[in-house]
């Protein structure tokens, strides 16, 4: 748990992870005398952020907690104690909110980026890195490390352009058929806060599928946070037993004693279900055990057996982690598509596996679920058998990006096209060899001091893709707020999204700022949208919703004009008319130059 304010000084955010013990889920608690994590002093003053705790078992049966803008350290066997020294995973001033799961090998960190907090304009999202070690370095799909200045980051959810933005911090459950699912929170564009403007902001919790598509995880196949009815996770079937009652109905003992009492089965022996289930299926239990355990299906020849500091399925097996205690409740849960059955043991049923195995079965799966007992009593709990969920293999399209439209481009070959219009003309930009320069304005557009230049024209009606690439030399680590080039849409001073490279702090982003009016005043947020490079290409989807006539403006980038990263949607009403435009402003030290090659629209 994350404490936010300790008597270690007179900062009021000296934060720490605590700990609390219970004897079961339900309590009592009883909290730790010493934090896991002490607060940290600063090299500069003040505190890092040492918040947002997250707890995984590795595969060799470690236990790791990442927190804070994120650092991950090993903790002592039962938990209450970091050991070892820090190391950080993902730079500090861009993400926070640490979730780690284990999947194929590989460890995925997922870490939400940007404003959690700007009311409507709150541009939270997730997004992941992997790796092979629980200690990093975690990079994402294009093998960019989330540790880097020019830190990377595979989108995992961001805003689509419906009600739900800031859609961020986020868990990973499983539900019985295997499908994922993701928990985060997010905002109401609509109503944004908890009571007056600027106020706290509310954040309802919500839930959505979460595929895996070539190895990597998205919400709804790519499509984003659902707004509307969808179907459920899986929370009971044919099979599903919690044992809360005396009677066994449903099940026949084999051989053996078995008994039902505080919502547990324990004995010895074999037991099944009366209920035959075939095709594709999941099964799961919760198990102690102090001799060995199996749960197999009836009919096909392969029985999954624990114990003995082995799991074995049929004639695969693999060794269990050094120092594993089974007498601690483990989850065995079973997947068979097909004739491949894969098996797997892990602590808490989070995406922790400490044991997997996988072996062809003679025959489609077919019968009866059974659970036992050898070499000792056992207990078991939670057994379930449902239909196994259909994986979703392929991502929602990309915008498509058509012809180029001559008549609204610009290429730069011929001076400044008449077609251009000045918001503060600035006259050290210029136009020569087939592109603009613009020295980086000591001037900005966000909140009330409007005094940076824009470049405009007009876009073309209907739907479209507007791009241009842009080279700026913001170098790497050092901080050089806010510096920034790049696309922007552009009703007036106070209404815009703002799609550019920029330096935040030590660390170089492509961000997605967008600045609305609420209440007299203007608010200002952002998203993040992949990694820039010296020289980035940028694109703004434009797309006019048939329901409701909002412009929506997603945002895109590449560091080789090939490969794109597609990240949130922006909105503007029905009646406003957005131009698209260029921008170069945020701080005038050091001196440095965009260049833009064009401004290109597709359609």
């Amino acid at each position: 748990m994350t404490v936010t304010d300790t008597c270690v000084s007179d900062d009021t955010f000296d934060t720490a992870v605590g700990v609390a013990t219970a004897p079961s889920p339900a309590g009592p608690w009883t909290f730790a005398d010493t934090p896991v994590v002490a607060p940290r002093p600063g090299a500069g003053g003040g505190y890092p952020w040492t918040i947002d705790p997250s707890q995984l078992t590795g595969a060799d049966g470690r236990h790791w907690l990442y927190y804070g803008g994120i650092s991950v350290t090993e903790l002592s066997p039962d938990g209450l104690r970091a050991v070892g020294t820090p190391t950080p995973v993902a730079i500090d001033n861009k993400f926070e909110g640490a979730y780690v799961l284990r999947r194929d090998g590989w460890y995925y960190l997922f870490a939400s980026t940007a404003n959690c907090c700007a009311g409507p304009a709150t541009g939270y999202s997730v997004q992941v890195g992997r790796s092979r070690d629980p200690r990093g370095p975690f990079t994402d799909r294009d093998g960019q490390r989330l540790d880097a200045s020019r830190a990377g980051g595979t989108p995992v959810l961001t805003q689509n352009g419906n009600r739900w933005i800031g859609t961020g911090h986020n868990a990973v459950l499983t539900d019985l058929s295997g499908q994922d699912w993701i928990a985060y929170h997010a905002i109401d564009r609509a109503d944004p806060h908890l009571d007056e403007p600027f106020g706290v902001n509310e954040r309802p919790m919500l839930l959505d599928r979460l595929d895996w598509i070539d190895g990597w995880p998205t919400v709804n196949a790519g499509a984003g946070p659902s707004d509307t009815a969808r179907t459920a996770p899986v929370t009971t079937g044919p099979i599903d037993a919690r044992f809360a009652t005396a009677d066994l109905r449903g099940w026949r003992a084999e051989h053996g004693r078995w008994q039902a009492t505080g919502g547990a089965l324990t004995g010895t022996g074999t037991l099944t279900s009366r209920t035959r289930i075939g095709g594709d299926l999941r099964a799961e239990t919760d198990l102690r055990l102090t001799g060995a355990a199996t749960v197999g299906l009836r009919r096909h020849g392969v029985d999954v057996r624990v114990g003995r500091g082995r799991l074995t399925a049929g004639a695969a097996s693999t060794a269990l982690p050094a120092g594993l205690d089974l007498r601690d409740r483990h989850n065995l849960a079973i997947e068979v598509r097909g004739q491949q059955l894969v098996a797997t043991l892990s602590p808490s049923r989070l995406g922790d596996p400490v044991a997997q195995v996988t072996t062809r079965l003679p025959r489609p799966a077919a019968g009866n679920l059974s659970v036992r007992a050898e070499g000792g009593p056992a207990e078991f709990d939670n057994v379930s058998a449902v239909r196994l969920y259909r994986p979703v293999r392929h991502a929602v399209p990309d915008p498509r990006v058509g012809p180029v439209l001559r008549g609204y481009s610009d290429e730069f070959t011929g001076g400044l096209d008449p077609a251009w219009q000045w918001v503060r003309q600035d006259p050290a930009a210029t136009v020569s060899g087939g592109a603009l320069r613009w020295p980086v304005q000591n001037a900005d557009l966000s909140g009330t001091g409007n005094t940076a230049g824009v470049l405009l024209r007009d876009a073309p009606a209907g739907n479209y893709v507007a791009e241009t690439k842009v080279t700026l030399d913001l170098g790497e680590d050092s901080v050089r707020n806010y510096q920034q080039a790049g696309l922007i849409a552009y009703v007036d001073d106070d209404r815009f999204a703002r799609l550019t490279q920029v330096a935040i702090w030590n660390t170089r982003q492509v961000e997605y700022g967008y600045e609305l009016p609420v209440a007299g005043q203007p608010v200002y947020g952002g998203s993040i949208v992949g990694t820039p490079g010296t020289t980035t290409w940028l694109r703004l989807a434009h797309r006019v919703d048939p329901v409701n006539g909002e412009h929506e403006f997603r945002a895109g980038s590449s560091r080789d004009g090939k490969r794109w990263t597609w990240g949130a949607v922006w909105t503007f009403p029905a009646d406003t008319t957005p131009r698209i435009g260029l921008v170069a402003h945020g701080g005038a030290t050091p001196a440095v130059t965009a260049e833009f090659d064009y401004l290109r629209f597709h359609r």
